[in-house]
């Protein structure tokens, strides 16, 4: 990151995101520019596999075979209010239950803060996503965040509680989990990674 586009205003810095290439992704994370590559395929598939079973049953209104009450988006432009700054950042997912946000906006970004994210981790955001975005998420009042690890195939579930993100469990491959916030239902983490080659094997 260059000095000039540290020091650069919030404006400058949107105008730059905003003209990235295709190809690039980019985020506004304390006041910097933060530029990443598209990530490889397993994050794709998983990305697409969530969505579709997450949003399938919770995407639509209450009532029916199918609890709903849900907006579930993937990468989202989000504009969070948290101190110090206007953070830009675009989670793999993110939802809002209709008490929070009654009705999607016609705007290119979401200023309301999610009630859930998901973040699916590369090697080249990982960093970002376990740190920086957390403290965002934690700062704007998001009350869950997964976050999706492709090569381990693991999902870790955290429920904001207070000052701090508490863990509540790492789930692989079961064909029956309840994980919040849509424990309402129960989620076959095996399909998830359907398709892709299993992890290395790590050396000992």
């Amino acid at each position: 990151m260059s000095e000039a586009l540290k020091h650069a205003s919030f404006d400058d810095l949107y105008r730059k995101l905003r003209a990235l290439p295709d190809g690039k992704t980019g985020e506004i994370i304390g006041g910097e520019l933060v530029v990443s590559p598209r990530p490889a395929v397993p994050h794709a598939v998983a990305e697409g596999l969530i969505y579709r079973e997450v949003s399938y049953q919770f995407h639509r209104r209450p009532g029916g075979e199918w609890p709903g009450g849900w907006w579930i988006l993937p990468e989202p432009e989000l504009h969070l209010q948290v101190p110090g700054q206007t953070a830009v950042v675009s989670p793999d997912l993110a939802g809002w239950k209709h008490e929070t946000l009654p009705l999607l906006p016609r705007a290119a970004y979401i200023v309301t803060p999610p009630d859930w994210v998901c973040e699916i981790l590369s090697p080249s955001t990982a960093l970002h996503d376990r740190n920086a975005k957390a403290r965002i998420y934690h700062q704007a009042g998001v009350k869950w965040r997964w976050l999706v690890d492709p090569e381990l195939q693991t999902i870790e579930v955290y429920r904001r509680e207070g000052d701090f993100w508490m863990l509540l469990g790492i789930w692989t491959n079961e064909e029956s989990a309840y994980l919040e916030p849509f424990d309402a239902v129960a989620l076959n983490l095996s399909e998830w990674w359907d398709g892709v080659a299993p992890p290395t094997p790590q050396e000992g």
